[in-house]
This record gives C-alpha cells, structure tokens and sequence, in this order.
C-alpha cells in the first residue's frame, strides 16, 4: 500500500504535470502574438502598406490571442492548486525554509501575476479604448508578466535544487535567508529560467506551426497559415538554439551540484577517464550500485560525450553512482576524496542530534551547552538532510525514471532542432516543397501537426529529469521527502488525489474543446 508520502507525491506530481502542459504554451504564445501585433501595428502606421495586409496581421493577432487567452484561464486554475499544495501536503517543507522558498512566491503574486493580470485584461478588451501603440504595449507586457512570474516560480523550484544564500536558525528550528540576491541570482536559477523560457518558444512555435499544418492540410487559409508559420518558424528556431546553449551550461551547473542527478541520468554507475555518452540504451533492471551486473543491456555510445557535456573536457572523469557514494572523484586528473554516503549519514545524525542537544541546552539556560550545540550543528549541517536516510541505497534517485525521459527528451529535442530549421528554409526559401507528397501523402503539413505533441513530450521529459533525478530530497542534501511532509493521512491524499486528477482533465478537454472549436470555425 502506499504511504502518505507516496500518495503526496504522486498528487503534487500529477498537479504539476497538468500545470506544465499549459505554461509553456502561455509563455511561447505570448511572444508569438506579441510579434504579429507589433508587425500589424507597423503596417497599419505605414501609409506605404495596403490596409488589407494591416488587416490580415490584425486577424492573425485576434486570432491567436484567443487561443492564448484559454490557455492562460486554465493554467492559472492549475497553478494556483500547486501553490496550495506546499501548506496542504507539505507543511513541514513550509514551516523548515517558508522565509525563504515563501518569498520569491509571493514576489511573483504581488509583481508578476498582478501585472500579468493587468495587462491581459487590457489585451483582450481593450481594442476600441486604447491606440493601437498603447495596446500593443499591454500586448508585449502581458507576455512580460508571463516570463516574470516563470522567473520567480523558477527561483524557487532552483532554491530547492541548489539551496544558497540561507542559514539554520536553531532558536527558531528554521532556515531563514542572509542574501536575497543570492537565491535570485543564483547560477541554478539563471540556468532554469534560460531553459525553460527558451524551451517555451519553441513549443509555442510549434502549436502555431501544428494547427497551420492542420489549416494547410485542409487546403483552408493557406495565406494566414504561411503567415503564421513564418513567425513561429523565426521564433521557435530562436528558442530551439537558445535551449541548446542553456542545456549546455544546466548540464555543467548539474555535474557540480549535482552528481548523483547527471549518473542516473546517464545510468552512469562507474566512471572513468573520457566517460561516454550513451545515445541509445536500454537499462539492466537487475544493477545495483554494488554489484558487478552489466549497467546496460543495449546501448550506442557517443565517445566522450559525457565528459566533454559535464566538465568541457574530452578527458575530464565523470562520478558514477558508485563512486559517488564511495566518495571518490578524480579532477583535474588528481584523485578528490568527498565526503562518502555512510559518512553522510553518520553526519547527518550529528547534526541533528546537535539540534535536540541545543533545544534541551536552552531549555536548562545553559550557555556552554548551547554553544557547543551549536557549533556542532554547524559543523555537519550541510549533511544534516542524511541523517533521515536508513542506508545509502535511499539516496539514489530511480534510475530509470530519469534515464529514459532525459534520452527521450534529448532525441526529440534533436528531431525539433532539424524540424524547425528545415521549417524556415522551406517557408522563406522554398515554399513549393511544401507540396511535396509520398504516396499521396503531403509531407510538410503531416511533419508540421505531429510539431505540437513531440515538443510537449520534450518539455514533459525535461521536468521529469529535474524532479525525479534529484530524489529523494526536497531541499538537495537538507531535507528528504519523508521529512518534509504534513500529518495527513494517506486515504485524505489519495481522495483528493483523484478528484484533483478528475477536475484536472475535465479543464484539459475542456480547453481541447474550445480550441479545436475556434480553430475549425476561423473564417
């Protein structure tokens, strides 16, 4: 049967993947009809410019904004749920960091989501009561406020990745921050946010080039989808390589911080000098991190890809699970000898058994012991998540969950890079390879449809990584799940569970619904 923390952490991965199909979109969307307005607004101020190509652009704007509009309404709803789900299912999370982890939330209410809020609702119903600059400005905005709260949602989520700028309190039994720009601006937080913006576009890029397709296919609109395609092409192909560059660097912003999330994954248990990189494999189920079993059962190497992805260096050694937990690591071709599990663990129980030894300390006044209490706690407190492990096998994320999305993820990213690029050159280069059929079939407006799901798969697979592969914390070697939970029982998680999973796909076909309906009823 599955336990409270099980069934929390299945609702709030439910509530978040659910969530993640409607953000990107938003983010993608926005700038993508932020741009149309802003080429109709320079049409429509161009004396030089027929009136009815400033009217096309107007349609194409109006047109996407709707779809844009239903997005957003139901992403909200999704959002706000995740949001409540930190005090329902995880208030010892939220009484252990809420001064720090709570901030950048709230920012985003106040600031981001106000002004997103603002500015949306001028967008929508503001066409006959602000200029065109004007509306074109709360336009741009709208999107703006989109990205900012991306930006402080994601300084949360990397806080949790790469906890900085805080310390332990033990008078209050609670972290509390010493440097906002240190969680603001840490290099986790730039990284997400670069990725996960950029990554945006693309997929907003590819619903426009999807229903375009769709519209081409159908032989309806020709003019409007081609139109569209253009600017989606331009955008998506922007953020396709954008994602690329910040993959590059998360992915050397992972290998420091995060070891053990870079060898599962790759399904990495031993590395060595110039470490491969696995471009096809299957896992072998019965590995262990301490047995001599095979890691893979099939598998295509990319020669050093590894180390050239992890350290920028072709020769540059790669920790595998086993030797992280073993505590060894070789760089700059020196041996490094890190702090190993087991030693992590006994750590742990220090510092944690520091904190109870300071609580009864200042119960009985006393300053010495308190003092010395606390001087310990400090000592191991970097550890001090460990100690609620029972054995070292509890700190390896599940390694299959994380090599399979992250692969996934990389060879459909790869297949969108080509896609895209393919789509520029055809749309301003060569656009009578749009008829291009085989077996009857046309080629570019089938390629164009199946865009949308492959590159919201991709995103899907993208979080998978970032959250199961840094299992089983909460807060990275600070607080495990089981920790961070609240006292509820299992059956209320798992009743709610599915009314949540109910209410949440009952707003999915409903937003399928209503887009598909604009998108066949468009005249």
């Amino acid at each position: 049967m599955l336990t409270a923390v099980e069934w929390s952490r299945a609702q709030f991965a439910m509530t978040a993947m659910y969530h993640w199909l409607f953000v990107p979109l938003t983010l993608g969307l926005g700038l993508i009809v932020a741009i149309m307005e802003t080429v109709y607004v320079r049409k429509k101020l161009n004396p030089a410019t027929a009136q009815a190509e400033a009217a096309e652009w107007l349609d194409m704007t109006k047109f996407w904004m709707r779809l844009f509009g239903v997005n957003f309404a139901i992403g909200v709803a999704t959002g706000i749920v995740l949001e409540f789900e930190f005090g329902t299912n995880w208030s010892n999370y939220s009484w252990f960091v809420g001064d720090i982890f709570g901030a950048p939330l709230a920012i985003e209410g106040i600031f981001a989501f106000f002004c997103e809020s603002t500015f949306f609702a001028v967008m929508f119903f503001g066409w006959e009561k602000f200029g065109i600059r004007q509306h074109c400005a709360a336009t741009w905005l709208t999107a703006f406020g989109a990205t900012m709260s991306a930006w402080w949602i994601l300084v949360a989520n990397s806080w949790m990745q790469h906890p900085v700028g805080m310390e332990f309190d033990p008078d209050q039994m609670r972290n509390v921050m010493v440097s906002f720009t240190d969680v603001a601006l840490s290099p986790t937080a730039v990284n997400k946010f670069c990725h996960v913006v950029t990554s945006s576009w693309s997929l907003g890029a590819c619903f426009v080039i999807s229903v375009s397709g769709w519209y081409l296919l159908k032989g309806r609109h020709t003019g409007f989808a081609i139109r569209s395609m253009k600017v989606a092409g331009v955008a998506g192909l922007a953020g396709i390589m954008g994602t690329m560059i910040s993959g590059d660097t998360s992915a050397v912003q992972v290998t420091k911080d995060q070891p053990m999330k870079l060898a599962a994954m790759e399904g990495l248990y031993e590395g060595r000098p110039g470490t491969d990189l696995v471009g096809f494999g299957i896992l072998n189920p019965d590995k262990k991190w301490d047995n001599d079993e095979d890691a893979m059962l099939v598998e295509i190497k990319i020669p050093r890809g590894l180390s050239i992805l992890g350290r920028h260096d072709p020769d540059a050694f790669i920790p595998g699970i086993k030797d992280i937990i073993e505590g060894r690591d070789i760089v700059d071709g020196k041996e490094v000898n890190t702090v190993n599990y087991s030693e992590r663990i006994l750590r742990g129980r220090i510092a944690q058994k520091a904190l109870r030894d300071y609580g009864r300390a200042r119960e009985c006044n006393d300053m010495v012991g308190m003092k010395e209490a606390r001087e310990k706690l400090a000592k191991h407190y970097r550890f001090f998540g460990y100690g609620y492990l029972g054995k070292v096998d509890e700190a390896i994320p599940p390694v299959a969950m994380t090599f399979y999305p992250f692969h996934i993820m990389v060879i459909l990213g790869g297949w969108l890079l080509v896609f895209l690029c393919a789509s520029v050159w055809i749309l301003f280069r060569r656009q009578e390879w749009m008829k291009f059929r085989i077996a009857g079939w046309q080629v570019f407006p089938w390629l164009a449809m199946a865009a949308a799901p492959v590159a919201w798969v991709c995103s899907q697979c993208g979080w998978i990584v970032a959250e199961v592969g840094r299992q089983p914390w909460t807060i990275q070697d600070i607080m495990p799940v089981q920790a961070a939970i609240s006292s509820v029982g299992p059956g209320n998680v798992k009743l709610t569970f599915f009314i949540f999973l109910i209410l949440f796909t009952c707003l999915l076909m409903a937003e399928i619904g209503i887009m598909v309906k604009q998108i066949k009823d468009k005249k």
